[in-house]
């Protein structure tokens, strides 16, 4: 699978692997929705898509499957940096025996930002359980991506930019223009919306607005973000989604279906099953509770860049002293009540 000719027997490795964290991520879904209830806090969760992991094993072609600690994954999203923190610390004092398996500070990218421009915080834990039927899941890890409204805003568009064009500056791979142009848009909304920084602290508000203004000029960035239209199809309250993408034209989304199930394992049977009739295809599962959290937590499975856009036009208009860059003044986005 690491020279893009998979077997069979490869994909069938993946899909047990896959299932395997069924459990854990059910678990964790549970213990997080339960801390969470009565807050601002999105709670979703995702397995990782086939296609991903094989684009991780050829990336990192050390990296035995067993040791790739976000196969399964619940994100969570706050309304601020101090919620965040605290809510974080109470999970890490929490009296449960899953083990954290990484120090507290390995994977702050919000106090040590990437030098792409990623914030948000990651922590790895590795399930424990006692029952006879639990024994043997005992050991695996699942991530806990943690990120305010803000980051993922930004992570947001970073996904959108790879969905639609022939770069993927997530991963570093393309025109360097885009990593430069979203690094820079990384410092914009740190700076206007949570009085912090990001990868770019050495430039002025001056010389930052107007170095990521003359990139994106060069590449239509903010033009082509605008253009989009967000997936049209329903979201259904059945709380467990399969989003099955076609093959995407430059510079448009790529095609989207989705199927809706009320229940988890005729979710992951289904999943499966989609794979192995659409080989090549990227198809994914994502679960929320509602879905408006679906498209909060997976905006950029719906190309739906809009609170990126509206954060960037406030960000360089507030950096500039209010001067007008992109027309009219526009408000910050509203925000679900899920988004606080």
């Amino acid at each position: 699978m690491r020279t893009r000719t998979q077997t069979i027997e490869d994909l069938a490795v993946i899909d047990v692997w896959r299932a395997a964290h069924r459990s854990v991520l059910n678990t964790f879904q549970a213990i997080l929705r339960n801390r969470t209830k009565g807050t601002d806090i999105v709670v979703a969760q995702r397995h990782k898509r086939r296609s991903t992991i094989f684009g991780k094993l050829r990336r990192y072609p050390t990296m035995q499957l067993a040791r790739m600690d976000d196969v399964a994954g619940c994100r969570l999203i706050f309304p601020n940096a101090e919620e965040l923190y605290a809510f974080r610390h109470h999970l890490h004092c929490a009296h449960f025996n899953h083990s954290l398996k990484n120090q507290p500070d390995k994977y702050d990218y919000i106090k040590r930002p990437k030098a792409t421009g990623y914030r948000g915080i990651h922590d790895v834990y590795a399930y424990d359980v006692n029952s006879v039927h639990g024994k043997p899941y005992k050991g695996l890890l699942i991530e806990l991506q943690y990120r305010t409204f803000y980051q993922h805003a930004w992570a947001t568009a970073v996904e959108v930019v790879g969905f639609i064009t022939e770069s993927q500056p997530k991963f570093q791979e393309g025109d360097k223009r885009y990593e430069e142009a979203l690094s820079l848009a990384s410092e914009i909304i740190a700076r206007t919306c949570e009085d912090a920084n990001s990868c770019r602290p050495d430039l002025s508000d001056a010389e930052l607005t107007e170095q990521f203004l003359a990139l994106d000029n060069e590449l239509g960035l903010m033009r082509m973000l605008r253009a989009l239209n967000s997936a049209n199809n329903e979201v259904t309250e059945k709380k467990n989604i399969i989003l099955i993408f076609g093959e995407p034209e430059e510079g448009k989304p790529p095609p989207l279906e989705m199927k809706s199930y009320r229940d988890a394992t005729d979710a992951l049977r289904a999943l499966f099953e989609l794979e192995k009739q659409h080989v090549g295809k990227d198809i994914v599962l994502v679960r929320a509770d509602t879905s408006d959290e679906v498209r909060i937590a997976f905006r950029n499975y719906f190309s739906d860049a809009t609170e990126f856009i509206n954060l960037i036009d406030n960000g360089c208009q507030t950096l500039m002293k209010g001067k007008v860059l992109h027309g009219p003044n526009l408000q910050r986005p509203r925000r679900t009540k899920a988004q606080g």
